[in-house]
């Protein structure tokens, strides 16, 4: 499976990571600088879960998000799944 929340549809991001260089003003340098952009890779906080879903009777199995597991933790199991479309 891809890194890709079942629920909400988050994925992987890019972005950068700047590279500084030089001493804080507040600390008696210059300043600081920056010398670099490198491109880097977010990660989505996802989580492999077995949810009893009570209205079917069964385990389902979903890969979740953190934030969406709080989700299914308020709403209900059966509401959220239904209409992420995993149901």
């Amino acid at each position: 499976m891809a890194r890709v929340c079942q629920v909400t549809g988050v994925t992987v991001t890019r972005g950068h990571h700047i590279h500084r260089s030089g001493k804080a003003k507040k600390e008696g340098g210059i300043g600081r600088h920056i010398t670099k952009r490198v491109k880097r890779v977010i990660f989505p906080n996802l989580r492999t879960k077995r949810i009893w879903v009570s209205e079917l009777g069964k385990y389902v199995t979903v890969k979740l998000t953190a934030r969406a597991l709080k989700t299914v933790n308020k709403n209900g199991a059966f509401k959220v799944l239904k209409e992420a479309g995993v149901l």
